[in-house]
């Protein structure tokens, strides 16, 4: 007998032992009378889509006190809880990693639990996400696309035997561990980076500092010899991006991958599987084309009035991981450093910790709800210390072993990724045999 052969047919519903939303912990009037979000850490996470879109669950996050984690009693976050849009792309699907601390639901959400003693929540949730485009067919609403409570639990599933859903969720889980290891150490060597860059840039305390005197700059007091230069004097041009079509035309065009400044965090550790393609016209992509060393600056953030400056190195292994040429968006800029002034890699952090120090947002402004950067002023107004080369070159070498290791580790993750996502339909719909791939 084939495995599929048993599945069941059930309604997801009759196997849920939890099916609620932030609103279910009472009225309007008291949910704002007793919680109140933060931008500084507090007692709790308020977990919302975008820490799962952007895979950031350390910075961009919100808080609530310990008093109103304790009054939203009903939508409390565990390790392992399904958590799925109920608006802006309703019927998304996502599970929640262990953060450590205590957890609750943003209200655009809907969490989960199943009666594991039937229905293992791991493998449930995979077969929500394998299963997507049916449960998002599920959502209703002319202006703004939702998903309601009685679909979900309307929504049809066939499950095998529990100890095979236990097996499935044992192997694509397994995927996952490793992929969220990679993501840990990605985390660590790039703190590693940066914390050798605050080392030797703003502690000055590099190989041979100990011989060095201080003088005064326009920056304070800095190592005897070194430079002080605006940013635009350490580039070699700094161009914009551009949008191509969709589907070539005609012979003028050729097609390319769009690095947009929402591709970034993803590409920041080569994990481009999700950048679009895109047709350009020729001349376009040789004006724009990415190369090894360059650096893409996002410069809008859209209608959604985002935050900007997000920042993206070129690699060599990025490029490796596209089968054709890669030109940044219409709301970046290209920026190609003066290699005989300032690297790639020097550059590259020290836009990372002008972000991290409000640098950068002091350039930005917002127009009818639109973020954008004012650039020209930003490049001509900003300075940057120049070190000595034989010391510039050194540092990039050191610096540069960690990037490479970040970014090989980043094409490991997207292989792993590939094959998890080639494995979840054929382990789900029952046509790979499970005790072949447990051996």
């Amino acid at each position: 007998m084939r495995l599929r052969d048993v599945y069941l047919k059930v309604k997801l519903g009759d196997y849920l032992t939890v099916l609620t939303d932030y609103h279910a912990n009472g009225a309007y009037k008291k949910l704002k009378e007793n919680v109140t979000l933060k931008d500084d850490p507090d007692y709790a996470v308020m977990i919302r889509t975008t820490n799962f879109e952007n895979n950031d669950f350390a910075v961009n996050l919100k808080y609530i006190d310990e008093h109103a984690y304790n009054f939203l009693t009903k939508s409390k976050v565990y390790p392992r809880d399904i958590l799925m849009n109920k608006i802006a792309s309703p019927g998304s699907v996502f599970q929640m990693p262990d953060l450590g601390r205590p957890v609750s639901l943003a209200m655009n959400l809907f969490l989960m639990r199943t009666d594991e003693t039937r229905l293992d929540q791991t493998y449930a949730y995979y077969w929500l996400k394998v299963n997507e485009p049916y449960v998002k067919s599920f959502s209703c609403g002319a202006a703004t696309a939702t998903i309601t409570k009685n679909a979900v639990r309307e929504l049809v599933m066939h499950i095998p035997p529990l100890p095979v859903q236990r097996k499935i969720a044992g192997i694509l889980s397994a995927y996952d561990e490793l992929i969220e290891n990679s993501q840990r150490r990605i985390k660590i060597l790039e703190s590693m980076a940066r914390s050798l860059y605050r080392e030797w840039f703003f502690n000055f305390r590099f190989p041979g500092h100990e011989k060095v005197k201080l003088v005064p700059s326009p920056l304070g007091d800095i190592p005897k010899g070194w430079e002080v230069k605006p940013l635009e004097a350490l580039m070699c041009d700094h161009i914009g991006g551009g949008w191509g079509k969709d589907a070539p035309d005609d012979d003028h065009t050729e097609p390319a991958f769009v690095i947009r400044g929402t591709d970034i965090p993803d590409a920041r550790s080569s994990q481009v599987a999700g950048v679009p393609h895109r047709y350009h016209a020729k001349s376009n992509i040789r004006s724009r084309k990415l190369e090894a060393g360059d650096i893409v600056f996002e410069v809008s953030g859209g209608s959604k009035g985002q935050p900007v400056g997000r920042t993206l190195l070129i690699t060599t292994e990025l490029l490796s991981a596209f089968d054709c040429d890669v030109i940044c968006a219409s709301f970046c800029k290209r920026i190609r450093p003066d290699a005989n002034r300032y690297n790639s890699e020097l550059l590259y952090l020290s836009f990372l910790e002008g972000y991290d120090s409000g640098e950068i947002e002091q350039f930005q402004v917002q127009s009818t709800g639109i973020s954008n950067f004012k650039w020209t002023e930003y490049i001509e107004k900003t300075e940057r210390i120049i070190p000595p080369t034989q010391l510039r070159l050194y540092f990039c070498e050191q610096v540069g072993l960690l990037l490479k290791q970040i970014a090989t580790l980043g094409l490991q993750i997207q292989n792993l990724r590939r094959t998890r996502d080639l494995l979840l339909p054929r382990l789900l719909s029952g046509q790979m045999n499970i005790q072949e791939e447990v051996t």
